[in-house]
C-alpha cells in the first residue's frame, strides 16, 4: 500500500507482522486514572513485596492503603482536584505513595528534578503554580524562599533505613540544611511522617476501599468510569529556542503507556523483580519503572542513582529479571564485569535501553554477560515517553529502536512538508500518532500546534523505516543534547552562558563520549579585552543550572558564532569543526 500523506493510509503498519506472538496489535485501555494500576496491583497482589529501599520492603497493600492515607492529608492541607502537587523526590517508596496519593486527591503532579538549583525550582514552581512541595528533607536548600515557594512543603526522611553510621551522618545534614538552612517565608513546613501514617484507617482489608475513593474525589469513582483526559503530569521540558516547556501528560496517556509496556513484555505477571534506578522524576524512569512495573506487579528494587557497586550489590541481592537502562550504564557495567571480578549479571531476562543511541557492541556485550535479551527503545517526553521497542523475542534488529507499540502509528515525512510520507528506506523527520501521546505543553497553545498535527507528533528526529516496518534514528532535527540519559536543551544553557559578564555570544553542542553517550560543549565568543576564566565561569553556571546541564568543555572563538542568513546558529557546522 503506498502511503503519500500523513492523512492517509492509517492502517498501513507492516511492523504488525513482526510482532512477537503473545503480543497484540490493539489493546483495551480502561478508562481509568492512573492510580488504579496501583489499586489494581494490591487487589490481585496484596501481599507481593512492591518494592525494596535500601533494607525495607513495602507490599503493595501497604502502598496503596498509605496512598489512600497520602489522599486524605493532601485535602487536609487544602489540595483539591485541579490543584498542583510537586514531588521532588529521588526513587524511594515515599514516591509513589505521593504520587499516588495526589492523583487520589484529584491532583496534578509537577516532576521537579533534585537535580536542579533554587532558581530552576522557583521557576517551574511560578509557571505550574503548585500548592504543596513534596521533597527530601535534606534538600531543603533547594527550596526558594521568595514569592515562588508553595505553600506548604512535606519534608521526607530516609534517616530511619540507613545503618547507625548513615543516620549520624543524615541527623546532621537534616540539621543543617532542614532545621537550620530551610529558607524562612510563609511557607508551612511539614514532616511528612507525621502527615502521612504508616497505616491507614481505610485499609484494603476493611472493605470501603470504593467508598473512600468516592469520599475522597467523587468524580474519580471507578464505579462511574473516568474521563481519561483529565490532566496527571506535568514534565518540564525546555525549548530549542530556551524557552522552557512543560509537557502535559493525562491519565489516559499514563495508563495506555503503561499497559503497552506491560504486553509488549509478554503480560508478566507478579512473577519479575525490577531494578529501578532510572529516575522517576524523568518520563522514561517513571513510566518504565514505576507505572509499567505496577502494571506488572513487579517487586520495584529502588536506587536513588546508579552507582555501579551498588548495582552489582543489588544484582547479587535481588537478582531483577528486567531492567530499564540508558547506554552510559551498560558501558559501565560491561567494563566492571570485563575485568573477571566475582559480580555478575545473571538471571536478568530483558533489558530495554532508552535515552540515547545504543551501541552495537554495547548491547551484544551486556546480553553476553548477562544472558538477557537487550533491546533499543525510543520515546520522548511528549509521548509518555515510550513509542518503540525492538522485539523481546530475540528477533530484534541491531542499531533499530525496534517496532512502533501496540496502538502506535508511526511515518517517516519529508522534512519540508510534514503531510508528505516518505518510502522505505527513505531519511526524514520521525512522527508518532499513538494514545500515549501528550494533550499538549502547558500554557502553550501555540508551541502545542507547532508539533502536533492532526494528532501526529513531530519527534524532531530524523529516522528512516524498512520494508518490515523496523525503524532506526539517523540524526536529531532538534538540537537536543542527550548525556547519561538526560536532555540538555541547548538554548536553555546558551542564555545562562550569556549572561556571564565575558561572554558575548554562545552556542552549545553535544560532543560524542565513551561513557555518557555525549557531553556538553560550549562554543563561546568574548567580550572586548576579556580573558576566559574557565573556573569564574564555572562557579557562576554552579548556581544556575542543574550539574548535568554545565558544559565540560569550553571553546573560544576569535571571531564570530558560524550563522545563517535568518540568524541561526548553525551547530551542525560547529560539530563538524
Amino acid at each position: 500500500m503506498a502511503v503519500t500523506s500523513i492523512r492517509e493510509g492509517i492502517e498501513f503498519a507492516p511492523w504488525r507482522d513482526h510482532y512477537p506472538e503473545n503480543v497484540p496489535t490493539h489493546l483495551g485501555y480502561p478508562a481509568r486514572a492512573a492510580w488504579c494500576l496501583l489499586k489494581r496491583a494490591a487487589e490481585e497482589s496484596p501481599n507481593r513485596v512492591a518494592c525494596w529501599h535500601l533494607d525495607e520492603s513495602w507490599t503493595y497493600a501497604q502502598l496503596w492503603n498509605r496512598a489512600q492515607a497520602a489522599a486524605t492529608r493532601f485535602e487536609a492541607l487544602g489540595v483539591r482536584p485541579g490543584h498542583r502537587v510537586a514531588l521532588m523526590l529521588p526513587n524511594m517508596p515515599e514516591y509513589l505513595v505521593a504520587l499516588n496519593g495526589a492523583w487520589l486527591a484529584g491532583a496534578t503532579v509537577v516532576s521537579a528534578s533534585p537535580l536542579m538549583v533554587p532558581d530552576e525550582v522557583g521557576r517551574l514552581l511560578t509557571a505550574t503554580r503548585a500548592r504543596v512541595l513534596v521533597t527530601l528533607d535534606v534538600l531543603a536548600g533547594l527550596v526558594p524562599g521568595d514569592e515562588s515557594a508553595p505553600e506548604t512543603v512535606l519534608a521526607v526522611s530516609m534517616q530511619s533505613r540507613l545503618g547507625s553510621l548513615g543516620r549520624v551522618g543524615y541527623a546532621l545534614a537534616r540539621l543543617l540544611k532542614f532545621r537550620i538552612g530551610r529558607p524562612s517565608g510563609a511557607t508551612r513546613w511539614l514532616d511528612w511522617d507525621d502527615q502521612v501514617p504508616e497505616t491507614s484507617s481505610r485499609s484494603l482489608e476493611s472493605g470501603s476501599s470504593n467508598a473512600a475513593l468516592s469520599r475522597l474525589a467523587p468524580e474519580l469513582d471507578p464505579s462511574l468510569g473516568f474521563e481519561p483526559g483529565r490532566p496527571a503530569l506535568i514534565l518540564p521540558t525546555g525549548g530549542t529556542t530556551g524557552v522552557p516547556r512543560s509537557v502535559v501528560l493525562t491519565h489516559g496517556n499514563l495508563v495506555a503507556n503503561a499497559w503497552q509496556l506491560y504486553h509488549w513484555a509478554g503480560r508478566r505477571t507478579a512473577r519479575d523483580t525490577l531494578l529501578a534506578v532510572l529516575p522517576f522524576f524523568h518520563s522514561y524512569g517513571l513510566t518504565t519503572c514505576a507505572l509499567a512495573g505496577t502494571a506488572m506487579q513487579a517487586t520495584l528494587v529502588m536506587h536513588h542513582r546508579f552507582q555501579v557497586g551498588k548495582v552489582l550489590d543489588l544484582f547479587a541481592r535481588h537478582r531483577p529479571t528486567i531492567f530499564p537502562a540508558v547506554p552510559a550504564m551498560l558501558v559501565a557495567l560491561n567494563e566492571r564485569l570485563r575485568a573477571g571480578r566475582s559480580e555478575d549479571v545473571r538471571g536478568l531476562k530483558m533489558c530495554i535501553s532508552g535515552g540515547a543511541g545504543l551501541p552495537e557492541d554495547v548491547a551484544a556485550e551486556f546480553s553476553e554477560h548477562s544472558g538477557a535479551v537487550v533491546v533499543e527503545g525510543y520515546g520522548l517526553s511528549e509521548a509518555g515517553p515510550v513509542t518503540h521497542a525492538g522485539p523481546l523475542d530475540g528477533t530484534a534488529r541491531p542499531g533499530c529502536i525496534g517496532l512502533p507499540l501496540p496502538d502506535t502509528l508511526a511515518r517517516v515525512v519529508d522534512i519540508e512538508d510534514r503531510f508528505r510520507v516518505l518510502g522505505p528506506g527513505e531519511v526524514g523527520q520521525l512522527l508518532v500518532r499513538g494514545p500515549q501521546v501528550m494533550d499538549g505543553y502547558l500554557d502553550q497553545p501555540q508551541a502545542t500546534d507547532e508539533v502536533l498535527i492532526d494528532g501526529w507528533l513531530a519527534t524532531g528526529d530524523i529516522a528512516s523505516c524498512d520494508h518490515d516496518g523496523f525503524f532506526t534514528i539517523v540524526d536529531r532535527l532538534k538540537d537536543l543534547v542527550i548525556t547519561s540519559g538526560f536532555n540538555v536543551y541547548p538554548g536553555e544553557v546558551e542564555a545562562v552562558l550569556r549572561e556571564f559578564p565575558d561572554v558575548a555570544d554562545a552556542a552549545v553542542i553535544g560532543v560524542p563520549d565513551p561513557v555518557r553517550g555525549e557531553r556538553v560543549k560550549a562554543i563561546l565568543t568574548l567580550v572586548p579585552g576579556a580573558t576566559f576564566d574557565e573556573s569564574a565561569l564555572q562557579s557562576f553556571l554552579g548556581q544556575r543550572l542543574s550539574r548535568y546541564k554545565r558544559p565540560r568543555e569550553f571553546e573560544v572563538l576569535d571571531g564570530d558564532l558560524p550563522r545563517n542568513f535568518l540568524g541561526k546558529v548553525l551547530r551542525r557546522e560547529l560539530r563538524e569543526s
